[in-house]
C-alpha cells in the first residue's frame, strides 16, 4: 500500500478506536503512526491494541510506527468545602499544603515542592487559563495570590506555572511504569511530558538506553528557551499546542509552531503539529473551515506529520476524521504553490560527508527527473538526511531493521520497506533497490533513480555513496525472477461506507 503525499498522519488510539476492525479502517484511510496516550486507559488495554497493531502490519506487509504518549507531572488543587468557590478579580486567595478542603478564602495545594518554588511576581494559571492569579506574598508553606481574572475554581483543577523552573521531574512514578512496559511491548517512540530542560531528556536517555527513540512534547515556555539543544538531544519534536496555548499568549502560537518546524528540519529531526487539529469532528461529520486552513497551515509549513488526538480516539468520527485529513494533504501538495514555499524553506547544507551526499543525490535526482530517491539504511540516518530536503520526488527508505522502518514511517515524504536480508556488496545493494522501486510501482523501464547508502554496510551514519542507475532492458534483465513494474492504482482514502466524508462533503460555517 502507498500513500499519494508525503506528509503522514498520526493517529491517537482510544475507546473509538481500539478494535481491530477499527484498527484497520484507520489505517487504510490514512494513518501511518499510531499514538497509546498512557494518560488515560490501562497498561492491559494498551497491551491488547498494540498486539493489534502488530497483527495489521503482518496482514498488510507494511511497516507501522507505535509512539507511547507518557502522561507527565499532573498539578491539581485540592477539594473545596462546597466542591467549588466563587472568585473575584482583586480578591487575595491564600494557597497553602495544608489537605483540608478549601473555603471562599483560602486553596489547598498537595505539592509542597510548588509551594516553595513559586515567588513574588509569579504568575500561576488555573483550569486551564481560565484563572489566573499573581503571588503578592510569600510565608512558611503558603502564598497569597491576587486574583487577575476567573470566577469560579472547583475541586482538583489543574494549575500551571509558565515563568517558573519547578523542581519536578518529568517522569512520574506512573510515568517509569508506563514507560518500561511500553519498551517491554517494543514500541519505537517515547513522547515525554512536562519537559522544562534539556536535562530532562537526558535523564530519559538513560532509562531508555536506546529501545526506543524520544519524542518532545514541546510544552512549556522553558522549553522553548532550550528549544535547539532539546531538538538536538531529541529524535523527534511534537508542537502540543494545547499546553502551549495555557502558558504562553495564543497569538504566539502559530509563529513558534513555524519555528519549531524549521528547527526541526534544520537538525534533520522528524516533526508532529499536534491538538485540536480537526476539533470539531468528534461530534461532527465534517470539521470547521478554520480547522481545515489550520491541517493546511502545518503542511504549508513543512511538518513531517499531524496528529489527531480525541477526534480519533474518542470521537464519533474518526475514520471520516483521517479520510480528511488525507484529503487536505494531499490538496495542498498538488498546489503549484506549495512546493515553491517548500523550496524556499530549505535549510543550510551541513559540512559532513552525508551532507554533501545527500544534497547531491537531490540535486542529481531533480536534473534527471529520477522516479525515486532511493536510500538504504541501518539506523535511519541515510533516510532522515533525505527527507530533510523535502524533495518532491519519493523517498523508498530500505531499512534492514524493522525497529528502524517502524521509526522512519513518521518522516516526510519516506515509503518504507524492511527488507532484512544481509547485504555484501554495493552491486547487491543496487539491485535490491532496483527491485523494490519496481515492484512498489514507483518505476518503470526507461526511468533513473538515485540511491544513497553507507558503506561499509551496517555501519550506521556512513552515508558515502550516490549512484545514478536506470532501468533499462540490460538492468531489468538482471534482477530476480519476478521483479518487475507494478501499477498502483491511487489509494482511496477510505472505503464509502467507512467515510462518507469523501463523497466530496463540505465543511461546516463555524456560525453554525
Amino acid at each position: 500500500m502507498r500513500r499519494e503525499r508525503a506528509t503522514k498522519i498520526v493517529a491517537t488510539l482510544g475507546p473509538a478506536s481500539s478494535s481491530p476492525e477499527m484498527i484497520k479502517a484507520l489505517f487504510e484511510a490514512g494513518v501511518d503512526v499510531f499514538r497509546l496516550n498512557f494518560s488515560h486507559g490501562t497498561q492491559e488495554n494498551h497491551g491488547r491494541v498494540l498486539g493489534a497493531v502488530r497483527a495489521l502490519e503482518k496482514e498488510v506487509g507494511r511497516p507501522i510506527g507505535v509512539l507511547a504518549d507518557l502522561q507527565g507531572p499532573k498539578l491539581r488543587l485540592g477539594k473545596f468545602v462546597d466542591g467549588f468557590i466563587n472568585i473575584t478579580a482583586g480578591s487575595t486567595l491564600r494557597f497553602d499544603t495544608d489537605p483540608a478542603p478549601g473555603d471562599e478564602k483560602r486553596v489547598p495545594i498537595p505539592h509542597p515542592e510548588i509551594i516553595e518554588a513559586l515567588h513574588e511576581g509569579s504568575t500561576v494559571l488555573l483550569d486551564d487559563g481560565k484563572v489566573r492569579v499573581r503571588v503578592v506574598r510569600k510565608g512558611s508553606g503558603y502564598i497569597d495570590a491576587e486574583v487577575i481574572a476567573g470566577n469560579k475554581l472547583s475541586n482538583n483543577k489543574g494549575f500551571n506555572v509558565p515563568d517558573v523552573l519547578l523542581p519536578v521531574s518529568a517522569l512520574t512514578d506512573k510515568d517509569r511504569s508506563d514507560l518500561f512496559f511500553a519498551l517491554d511491548l517494543g514500541v519505537e517512540w517515547i513522547a515525554l511530558s512536562f519537559v522544562q530542560s534539556p536535562q530532562d531528556v537526558i535523564d530519559a536517555k538513560e532509562l531508555i538506553q536506546g529501545r526506543a527513540q524520544v519524542n518532545l512534547k514541546l510544552e512549556k515556555p522553558l522549553a522553548v528557551e532550550h528549544l535547539t539543544r532539546l531538538t538536538e538531544l531529541s529524535d523527534s519534536i511534537m508542537v502540543a499546542r494545547g499546553d502551549l496555548g495555557v502558558e504562553l499568549s495564543l497569538p504566539e502560537i502559530p509563529a513558534l509552531q513555524k519555528r519549531v518546524i524549521r528547527e526541526s528540519r534544520r537538525l534533520g529531526k522528524p516533526v508532529i503539529v499536534a491538538t485540536q487539529m480537526l476539533e470539531s469532528m468528534i461530534s461532527a461529520p465534517v470539521p470547521t473551515r478554520a480547522e481545515v486552513s489550520d491541517v493546511a497551515t502545518a503542511v504549508y509549513d513543512g511538518a513531517d506529520a499531524v496528529m489527531l488526538s480525541a477526534e480519533s480516539a474518542a470521537g464519533q468520527y474518526p475514520v471520516e476524521a483521517v479520510a480528511m485529513m488525507d484529503r487536505i494533504i494531499k490538496q495542498v501538495e498538488q498546489d503549484p504553490g506549495y512546493r515553491a514555499i517548500i523550496e524556499s524553506q530549505r535549510p543550510d547544507s551541513g559540512h559532513s560527508v552525508a551532507d554533501a551526499v545527500t544534497q547531491a543525490a537531490y540535486q542529481a535526482a531533480n536534473s534527471v527527473n529520477a522516479a525515486a530517491i532511493v536510500t538504504y539504511t541501518l539506523s535511519g540516518t541515510t533516510t532522515l538526511h533525505a527527507a530533510r530536503e523535502r524533495p518532491r520526488i519519493p523517498i523508498i527508505g530500505i531499512a534492514s531493521q524493522l525497529s528502524t522502518a517502524r521509526r522512519l514511517v513518521m518522516s516526510y515524504g519516506v515509503h518504507v520497506v524492511h527488507a532484512p536480508e544481509e547485504i555484501h556488496t554495493f552491486g547487491e545493494m543496487a539491485t535490491k533497490a532496483t527491485q523494490v522501486t519496481l515492484e512498489h510501482g514507483f518505476a518503470k523501464e526507461g526511468n533513473c533513480i538515485a540511491i544513497t547508502a553507507g558503506v561499509p554496510f551496517a555501519t550506521p551514519g556512513t552515508t558515502n555513496v550516490l549512484r545514478l542507475i536506470t532501468l533499462d532492458k540490460a538492468m531489468m534483465a538482471q534482477l530476480p525472477s519476478g521483479s518487475k513494474p507494478v501499477e498502483v492504482p491511487r489509494r482511496a482514502a477510505a472505503k464509502a461506507d467507512d467515510a462518507s466524508v469523501l463523497r466530496s462533503a463540505p465543511v461546516a460555517n463555524e456560525a453554525e
